[in-house]
């Protein structure tokens, strides 16, 4: 039994194409069922360590583009002029700086732990529910031991 890729081009303008999957033996459609459950409560739902893994890996990246951005901030301030230089190590050495560069160093720890993980996971290695709960535990071990020494390294 083969599959046919059906291409009509419908008329109304919202939608261009109207893609049907047609079974060669039988007209198959699918029913969606419209009863289905609906809770968008993230709070409330039991998930899995890996689903939290891979919400976090796309928090740290979009915290991270903010992140960088301040961070190129300071680097075009260093480099503009030697007072440029000292102004950007006077902003460096507050309380906030440092927790802000803790953070943002934090998000790249894990960013780049939890990428690695999923480049594993892209090989072959660990694509099982125990694989990824494994995997999982290791990237936040990894990350926990990462954050503690950025912050020593920093204050």
């Amino acid at each position: 039994i083969g599959w046919r890729l059906q291409v009509s081009i419908c008329r109304a303008p919202p939608c261009l194409f109207f893609i049907r999957l047609r079974q060669r033996a039988s007209k198959c459609e699918l029913a969606v069922n419209d009863n289905r459950p609906v809770n968008l409560d993230v709070a409330s739902m039991s998930l899995p360590i890996t689903a939290w893994v891979s919400i976090a890996h796309r928090v740290s990246g979009a915290f991270l583009i903010a992140g960088t951005a301040l961070l190129l901030w300071l680097l075009d301030c260093s480099l503009s002029s030697p007072e440029g230089f000292r102004a950007a190590g006077e902003m460096l050495d507050g309380a906030l700086a440092r927790l802000l560069l803790w953070a943002v160093l934090s998000a790249l720890a894990y960013h780049a732990l939890a990428g690695v993980k999923h480049l594993i996971m892209d090989a072959g290695i660990g694509e099982t529910m125990e694989g990824g709960t494994r995997g999982a535990r290791i990237v936040i071990g990894a990350t926990v031991v990462a954050v503690v020494l950025i912050g020593v390294l920093i204050w």
